[in-house]
């Protein structure tokens, strides 16, 4: 019997190869002028209106909400930085709302950012992931503290409740190694517990600094979950784009290492998507900015404020960023020997409506109750005829909130 005949399969069709999805290319670099550059800036510092944030500690919780960090400052030449920041958002401000959006409300905790800062409690998970990272490899200011020592200070915290370094007086005293350093073996663990998590500082009276259980003074049964490396970055592009207007990586990573090329990567992702421009400044020869569309287009308020500013103010701390919009280069002279000094040892940027106009070297005579003067030089487009009435009345509210009666 023949062997059944079967029919040939068809031959099998090759698989259609899927097409790549085209990369948008980036659009040419909308041009804009330093005015609009700086009115940008401005806007997103919230200088622009003059009570953005309301007043009281729910102010200080939204200020520090949108500006993501108010950097802190030892000096005391005038009023620390961090007060006068936030002063200069909130002109009802008083020192107790802080003092009540940090222990009280506990709304805001002090961490590392680029510097030691005032941080909304929102975004604590961002930096959990910092805090395990500096508990596996100790900073060197407080790598040779031991964890025996560390655990000693957190067992007494746990036991006899929040404290300060000046409650510890069973130290044996030792020599400084650097100038910040502590003669008290206590303070470096102190320090050692706190970056790595285990404490914070649940209060602050001038620069002394209270300790408490992270979880005890929180309330909370377990740490947030850390963010993953990809959310960092990505609320970090966020913080800067709501706050600075128009970004660099530079400017969205500031000072943190390593991320400049993690972030430059995420805004080209971002522009490839069109939710990020390209701007470049006219007449400048800078490399191109990146803002949201909407930023582009938004209709901003004219500034017609004159704001006496901290050298630790968002807006003069940029360096690179005041000098291309302002054309300002602000120098901290305090770092630098007397005879080097062109302006003063603590001077402050004037900014009136949306020009730095002059510098001022001030100095709170705290016993007499006077704001000194010490030089007043006029930078830019600064004239007496123009402004000074302006810079007297903000030196006069300036004044008023230096020796108010909370003044520490």
């Amino acid at each position: 019997m023949p062997a059944p005949r079967v029919k040939p399969a068809a031959a099998a069709k090759p698989a259609a190869r899927k097409k790549k999805p085209q990369r948008r290319a980036a659009p040419a670099p909308a041009e804009i002028s330093p005015a609009r550059a700086r009115a940008l800036w401005l806007d997103a510092q919230r200088l622009t209106v003059a009570e953005p944030f309301g007043a009281g500690p729910d102010a200080v919780a939204r200020a520090t909400g949108h500006l993501g960090y108010v950097q802190i400052d030892t000096i005391n030449v005038i009023e620390r930085s961090h007060h006068h920041i936030l002063y200069t958002r909130i002109p009802a401000y008083r020192r107790a709302d802080l003092e009540v959006a940090q222990s009280g409300a506990k709304t805001v905790f002090e961490f590392w950012t680029h510097a030691l800062s005032y941080v909304p409690v929102r975004d604590f998970r961002f930096f959990v992931a910092e805090m395990k990272e500096h508990r596996a490899e100790p900073m060197r200011w407080y790598a040779d503290t031991g964890d025996a020592a560390i655990r000693r200070v957190v067992a007494r915290i746990r036991k006899e409740g929040a404290l300060t370094i000046s409650d510890i007086t069973d130290d044996t005293l030792v020599e400084k190694d650097h100038p910040w350093a502590s003669r008290k073996p206590s303070k470096r663990a102190l320090q050692a517990a706190f970056y790595s998590g285990q404490l914070v500082i649940a209060r602050r009276a001038g620069m002394l600094k209270t300790y408490e259980l992270t979880l005890r003074h929180f309330g909370w049964d377990r740490m947030p979950k850390a963010a993953s490396p990809r959310e960092i970055a990505a609320y970090m592009l966020e913080r800067a784009l709501r706050s600075q207007g128009l970004v660099t990586a530079e400017s969205a990573g500031y000072l943190h290492r390593g991320m400049r090329p993690v972030m430059q990567a995420l805004i080209e992702k971002e522009a490839r998507a069109g939710r990020l421009v390209p701007v470049a400044i006219a007449g400048t020869d800078a490399p191109p900015l990146w803002t949201r569309p909407e930023t582009l287009v938004a209709e901003i308020a004219t500034p017609a404020l004159t704001h006496i500013l901290s050298p630790f103010d968002p807006v003069i701390r940029h360096r690179k960023r005041t000098a291309l919009f302002f054309g300002y280069d602000h120098v901290f002279e305090a770092y630098l020997p007397k005879e080097k000094r062109k302006f003063g040892y603590f001077t402050l940027p004037v900014l009136s409506g949306d020009e730095i106009v002059a510098a001022l070297d001030l100095k709170a005579d705290r016993q007499s109750g006077k704001l000194l003067v010490q030089a007043w030089h006029w930078v830019g487009k600064g004239k007496s005829r123009t402004h000074k009435a302006a810079i007297d009345a903000a030196l006069d509210r300036f004044a008023a909130f230096q020796f108010a009666a909370d003044a520490t």
